[in-house]
C-alpha cells in the first residue's frame, strides 16, 4: 500500500474502493473523531476561546486502526465531505495522525462516481483553514450559548431545560405562531354561488359572484347573512347571460433542482418524511447503495447545499435522456440562480449522479424510502431541464339582467404536459361545456354560503424549514437536527396533523429569553451571526474577534440575570385551590413537562395535582391497578409523553408504569398479543404487539382491524379518511367507510 484515502463513512469505503487501483487503501474515520467534552464547557474563554478537544471512547479503536494504516502509507489523502464539517474532520485527523495541517492533502468531490473520484485525485489541495475556522466558530458559539444559558434555565425555571442559538429561535417562531392562533378572532363573510347549466347540456358547473358595479368583491365584502340574502333576492328570477369570455394560454415553469432546504420541504409534503429521515436516507443515496452487478454506487450528489447549479455533464445527459424518452419538444435548457445571498457548502444542487439512471431501473435494489426519495430527486432535477407545461384557460363572466352583479366560472385544459410528464402535480382539468357570448345560462341552485376566516396554520416541518431559511437562520446542515432537538427536548410536539405545537414550558422559556436575552432569539441578530460565519469561511473575518464581540456582551448580561431573575416570579401563579391534605394554599407551578398545582407547605406536604388542558385542576384518578412493589393503588399522572401510572405511596414508593392503550386488534404475527399504542424514546407514537420482546411486530400508523384484500396484511389508518396496507410494497388504499365494510 502506498496511498491511504480517509473518508468518514464505511459505506463510502465500499463505493470509492471499486474505482481505485490496489495502490490505494480506503479507510473510514466513522464520523467525528474529536469533539468538545460533554461534561464541561471545553472552551477557554480567558485565552482566545481555545477549544479543548477530546477523543470520544467510541472513536479510540478507529483512531488506533488509522494510525497503523498511516504508518504503512507513503501518502495520506483526506476525502471527507465537501463542507465546513468535512473540512474540520480532515483537520482533526491531520492533528491526530501528526500531519502538519499546512502540508496535508485534501481531495473533494461532489458526487461519488468514478470520474469525480479520479478527477479529485488528480487535483488535491491543502486544507482550507477558513472553513475549519468557520466550523470551529459555530461549534464554540453554540457551546457557549448552550452550556452557559441552559444552567440558568435549570435554576430559574426547571431542571433538564436547554437553550440553543438556533433551536431557541425555532421555538420562538412556533410560539409566536401559536399566540397568533390563540389571539385570532374569526370574521364572518358570505359568498353567493350557484350550480348552472346551458340548455340541452347535462353537465352542470358552478358559478360564483365575483364583481359588483364592475369592481372585484374582496373576500370580506359580504359581511352578514342579511347582506347575502339581499343579493340573492336581487338576482333570483333574473335572466343570466354570458357577457364575456376570455381565453388565455397558461404557462407553468418547472422549479429549480433541490437544495437541502427545498428537498426537506418537498419530502415532507409529498412523502411525509421528517427532515431527519430525509437527510438520513439522502446520506445513504449519496454514499452508495449496492446495485447488484454494479456494486456500491453513489446515486445522488452531496445533499447539504444552498446551490441550484447543475454540472455541464448532467445538463448534457439530461438533455439526451429527455429528447430520447419524451421528444425534442419536451427539452429546454435552463439555468437557475440561488436565492441564498451566500450560497455555500457545495457547488451543485442535489441531483442524481446519472440522468439516465431512472428510479424504476434500480427500484429492486432500494428500500421503499430510498426509492421514494431518489425518485423525487431524479424527477425534480430532470424536470428542471424540461419545457413549460401549457394550458388553455377560460374565464366566463355571467350577468343577471338589470343588476350590478357579475358571476364568473373558470375552466382550464392542459394542452401540453411539458415538465409535468416527469414531475407531476395535482393539476386537474376543469372542463367547461361549449359556451358562447350572449348565451343564456340556466340557474339550478342559487344559495348564499356562510364562512369564517381562519387563523394562520401551525408550522409543519416543511414550513418551519422555509421560515428558518427565509429569516437566514441556520444553514443546510442545521435544519434537521434543530427540529429533532426541539421535539426531543419536549419544547414542541407533533399533533395528529403533523403540525408543531409548543408546550407550556416552551412558551415560558421563550418569554424569558425574549425579555432577558433578546439577542439570542432575535431573528436579525441570529441571521447576522450566520452571515459572520459565512464571512469567516470566505476569509473576510477572523473567528476569535467575532466570538469575542458576541461573548463579552452575552456573558455580562448572563451574570446580571443570574442575580435579577427570581424562580418563583417566573414559574409560580396564585390559584384559588386549597390543598385537600393539609389545607394550605396551592400555587400553579411550571415544571419541565408543563403546569401543575403544588402545595405551598412543601416540603412538609408534597401534594401536587395535574392541570387539564383547560387550565382547571384534574382530580387524581386512582386506577384499579395495585402497585406490584407495595400493594398501594396506582394513580394516573401526566409526564412528558402523556399519561402514566404512579404509586399513590410516593415518595416512599416511586414505582411507575405506562398506561397501555389497546387498539383491540389481535397481533397477526404471533397470534397471542394485542396491538397497543406506545411511545418511542423521541416521543413519537407507534403501535406494537404487547408481547414484546417475544414478538417485535409494529406499525407507525394505527391498525383499523381489517385485512388488506390484496396482501392479507393489516390495514392502517392513512391520510384524509383513508386506510392503506401496512405492507409498504402493497399499494392498496381505500376510504375508511369502504375499508370498514
Amino acid at each position: 500500500m502506498s496511498k491511504l484515502v480517509i473518508v468518514e463513512s464505511p459505506t463510502k469505503v465500499k463505493t470509492i474502493s471499486k474505482f481505485l487501483s490496489k495502490d490505494y487503501k480506503v479507510a473510514s474515520s466513522k464520523g467525528h473523531i474529536r469533539d468538545l467534552p460533554k461534561s464541561k464547557l471545553g472552551v477557554d474563554v480567558e485565552h482566545n476561546f481555545e477549544p479543548h478537544y477530546v477523543i470520544p471512547d467510541k472513536a479510540k479503536k478507529t483512531i488506533e486502526e488509522l494510525k497503523k494504516l498511516a504508518k504503512k502509507a507513503d501518502n495520506i489523502l483526506f476525502a471527507t465531505d465537501e463542507d465546513r464539517e468535512g473540512e474540520a474532520i480532515s483537520w482533526h485527523l491531520a492533528h491526530i495522525l501528526k500531519i502538519d495541517p499546512k502540508k496535508a492533502q485534501r481531495i473533494v468531490f461532489h458526487e461519488i462516481t468514478k470520474d469525480a473520484i479520479l478527477e479529485a485525485l488528480e487535483n488535491p489541495r491543502g486544507l482550507d483553514q477558513r472553513l475549519v475556522d468557520a466550523q470551529q466558530a459555530r461549534r464554540v458559539l453554540d457551546r457557549l450559548v448552550g452550556y452557559k444559558l441552559s444552567p440558568l434555565l435549570w435554576k430559574k425555571i426547571a431542571r433538564g431545560l436547554s437553550a440553543g442559538r438556533v433551536q431557541s429561535v425555532a421555538v420562538r417562531l412556533i410560539v409566536e405562531r401559536e399566540r397568533e392562533i390563540e389571539a385570532f378572532k374569526p370574521q364572518e363573510y358570505w359568498t353567493i354561488e350557484s350550480l348552472a347549466k346551458i340548455k340541452d347540456d347535462p353537465e352542470d358547473f358552478k358559478i360564483k359572484l365575483h364583481k359588483r358595479d364592475g369592481k372585484v368583491l374582496e373576500k370580506l365584502a359580504i359581511k352578514t347573512e342579511a347582506d347575502a340574502k339581499k343579493i340573492v333576492d336581487e338576482v333570483t328570477g333574473k335572466k343570466f347571460t354570458i357577457t364575456d369570455i376570455t381565453k388565455k394560454e397558461g404557462v407553468r415553469k418547472p422549479l429549480a433542482p433541490f437544495t437541502t432546504s427545498t428537498m426537506q420541504q418537498e419530502s415532507h409534503r409529498r412523502l411525509s418524511m421528517s427532515a431527519r429521515d430525509t437527510m438520513r436516507v439522502a446520506q445513504q443515496l449519496y454514499e452508495g447503495v449496492n446495485l447488484g452487478p454494479e456494486g456500491n454506487t453513489g446515486l445522488i450528489t452531496y445533499m447539504r447545499t444552498d446551490s441550484v447549479n447543475l454540472a455541464d455533464k448532467f445538463l448534457n445527459d439530461a438533455a439526451a435522456h429527455i429528447k430520447s424518452s419524451y421528444g425534442d419538444d419536451y427539452y429546454e435548457k435552463r439555468a437557475y440562480k440561488s436565492k441564498s445571498k451566500n450560497a455555500q457548502e457545495a457547488h451543485e444542487a442535489v441531483r442524481p449522479t446519472e440522468a439516465a439512471r431512472t428510479p424504476n431501473s434500480i427500484k429492486q435494489y432500494l428500500d421503499p424510502k430510498q426509492f421514494k426519495l431518489y425518485q423525487l430527486i431524479w424527477q425534480r432535477a430532470v424536470a428542471s431541464q424540461m419545457a413549460n407545461a401549457k394550458s388553455d384557460n377560460t374565464t366566463v363572466e355571467i350577468t343577471p339582467e338589470n343588476t350590478p352583479y357579475t358571476f364568473t366560472v373558470k375552466g382550464s385544459i392542459l394542452t401540453f404536459k411539458g415538465f409535468l410528464e416527469v414531475y407531476p402535480t395535482n393539476t386537474k382539468d376543469e372542463i367547461l361545456p361549449p359556451l358562447e357570448k350572449g348565451q343564456e345560462i340556466e340557474i339550478l341552485k342559487l344559495e348564499s354560503l356562510q364562512h369564517f376566516t381562519e387563523p394562520p396554520a401551525r408550522y409543519s416541518e416543511a414550513t418551519l424549514i422555509k421560515a428558518l431559511e427565509e429569516n437566514g437562520i441556520g444553514r443546510p446542515s442545521t435544519y434537521a437536527p434543530t427540529i429533532s432537538t426541539i421535539i426531543t427536548r419536549g419544547y414542541v410536539t407533533k399533533n395528529q396533523d403533523k403540525k408543531l405545537e409548543p408546550s407550556d414550558v416552551a412558551k415560558l422559556v421563550n418569554d424569558v429569553l425574549v425579555e432577558h436575552f433578546p439577542e439570542i432569539v432575535d431573528y436579525q441578530f441570529t441571521a447576522n451571526l450566520e452571515d459572520d460565519l459565512d464571512e469567516i469561511a470566505l476569509g473576510h473575518k477572523q473567528w476569535v474577534p467575532t466570538i469575542t464581540a458576541f461573548y463579552n456582551k452575552f456573558n455580562e448580561n448572563l451574570m446580571q440575570k443570574e442575580e435579577e431573575l427570581d424562580k418563583k416570579k417566573l414559574t409560580e401563579e396564585k390559584s384559588e385551590e386549597k390543598c385537600e391534605k393539609c389545607g394550605s394554599d396551592m400555587v400553579i407551578k411550571m415544571g419541565r413537562f408543563g403546569k401543575f398545582l403544588a402545595c405551598t407547605n412543601y416540603p412538609e406536604c408534597k401534594n401536587t395535582k395535574n392541570l387539564g388542558s383547560n387550565g382547571e385542576p384534574e382530580e387524581q384518578k386512582v386506577s384499579d391497578e395495585k402497585c406490584e412493589k407495595c400493594d398501594n393503588p396506582m394513580a394516573v399522572k401526566t409526564g412528558r409523553f402523556g399519561k402514566f401510572l404512579a404509586c399513590t405511596n410516593y415518595p416512599e414508593c416511586k414505582n411507575t408504569k405506562p398506561i397501555v392503550k389497546s387498539t383491540g386488534v389481535k397481533c397477526p404475527k404471533c397470534g397471542k398479543g394485542e396491538i397497543v399504542e406506545k411511545k418511542s424514546r423521541r416521543g413519537k407514537t407507534f403501535f406494537a404487539c404487547d408481547q414484546y420482546p417475544n414478538c417485535e411486530n409494529s406499525y407507525w400508523s394505527k391498525p383499523t382491524g381489517e385485512k388488506c384484500p390484496d396482501s392479507g396484511d393489516l390495514l392502517v389508518f392513512g391520510p384524509k379518511g383513508t386506510a392503506k396496507c401496512s405492507d409498504k410494497e402493497c399499494k392498496y388504499t381505500a376510504e375508511i367507510k369502504e375499508a370498514a365494510k
